[in-house]
């Protein structure tokens, strides 16, 4: 992606010392920065404490991310917040000149295709001190900038709640652009009750004759993994199963672009070293025929990548899987998975039955004529749109 303001962004990062009067300390790193191992120790520890979990900015997931999309792209850099020199707060952001397919330079919060999560690492306590800080430097380094956006925050969450007090307090124009809601699992049922209460009585019994029929098939065994045991040969098989299905077919599997699946195979690696893989396999004669990656971040959860053999698509192995995962919901330290579907999965939504609120936000940035400008523009992206 091309940068809106290159050496506007470049002369930034360097100045790694801006200082945000009461509101700590906010410092923008490049990729060699943040690959610092005592900046990634110092990482390590906020997301330890963080005020919300989300693995996708962890150093494991997040250095892989840069390395594999980010590439020599400087539009791509780090917030670092840091409140009397200890770090407080990670945000990934990028500097683009399109929105939507639109020629409108802005400032984002920085996903990529497999990052399900927009929330910043924020340290307890210090929410509303890191989204001051952020938004007083948006405005002095906003370059060509027209707003920041903030995509995939949970709507209500603790950094969301903070996020809109700081805004209410400054007055600054800013508009919910996206409403989307996913599949999440969060619930003090048992397996079986919970089971009992999403799916009717049909469903469930024609899910154990699906299940029975599988099992003719050979040896049915369900694996539960949370360390690295074998976990370069199951990274192996998860990609190969993928492949062999429609992502495959339609050229989106991890595996079809060699950085996306050599990252995946990095992610999950890092994962597993800081304790935060779980790995659930059903395999039918030792050979995998469902298989579900997810990240436990406590309080919460989230699943990944999963995977199935669609020769066997009749028995719903992937559902049957699903059904072994409800074991999670007597994991001591988890309270909620969050599925990272599509709204609407038709599989997840019908076994996970809370949801979780996501929202979009953009917020003004700059001098006043940057921020009219902007207000027009939201009153057209928000505007009612005419019935069908």
């Amino acid at each position: 992606m091309d940068l809106a303001n290159a050496p506007d962004l470049q002369r930034t990062a360097k100045a790694a010392d801006h200082t945000v009067d009461r509101r700590g300390s906010l410092r923008l790193l490049d990729i060699d920065q943040v690959s610092n191992p005592q900046f990634i120790a110092d990482w390590e520890r906020l997301a330890a404490q963080a005020s919300e979990p989300n693995p996708f900015f962890e150093p494991w997931f997040l250095l892989p991310s840069l390395s594999a999309f980010a590439g020599q792209n400087s539009s791509i850099a780090v917030i670092a917040h840091y409140t009397r020199d200890t770090l407080t707060g990670v945000l990934p952001i990028n500097r683009s000149i399109r929105y939507y397919g639109y020629p409108v330079p802005h400032i984002a919060c920085w996903l990529h295709d497999n990052a399900f999560y927009g929330a910043p690492l924020v340290a307890s306590g210090c929410e509303h001190a890191f989204w001051e800080a952020t938004l007083e430097h948006m405005d002095k380094s906003a370059g060509r900038a027209l707003f920041l956006h903030l995509p995939l925050l949970e709507q209500g969450g603790v950094l969301d709640r903070a996020l809109e007090a700081v805004l209410a307090g400054s007055e600054r124009f800013n508009a919910v652009v996206l409403r989307r809601e996913r599949a999440m699992l969060a619930s003090d049922l048992s397996c079986e009750d919970y089971l009992a209460n999403a799916l009717s009585k049909k469903h469930r019994k024609e899910l154990r004759r699906q299940r029975r029929r599988l099992a003719d098939e050979g040896d049915l065994t369900v694996e539960r993994l949370s360390d690295e045991t074998d976990l370069a040969r199951w990274t192996d098989q998860f990609l190969a199963l993928e492949a062999a299905g429609w992502k495959g077919a339609a050229g989106s599997a991890l595996s079809d672009d060699s950085a996306t699946g050599d990252f995946f195979k990095c992610a999950l690696q890092g994962a597993a070293q800081a304790g935060k893989l779980e790995r659930l396999t059903l395999h039918l004669d030792r050979s995998p025929v469902a298989m579900l990656a997810s990240f436990v971040t406590a309080p919460g959860a989230y699943s990944f990548k999963t995977a199935f053999n669609e020769r066997y698509a009749a028995n719903s192995p992937g559902l049957q899987l699903q059904i072994d995962n409800l074991s999670s919901l007597d994991h001591p330290k988890i309270k909620w998975t969050d599925s990272c579907a599509a709204e609407g999965h038709p599989m997840i939504d019908r076994l996970w039955t809370e949801r979780r609120q996501l929202v979009s936000r953009n917020i003004a940035i700059g001098g006043p004529l940057r921020r009219a400008a902007f207000r027009q523009m939201m009153a057209f992206e928000t505007r009612r749109k005419p019935s069908s």
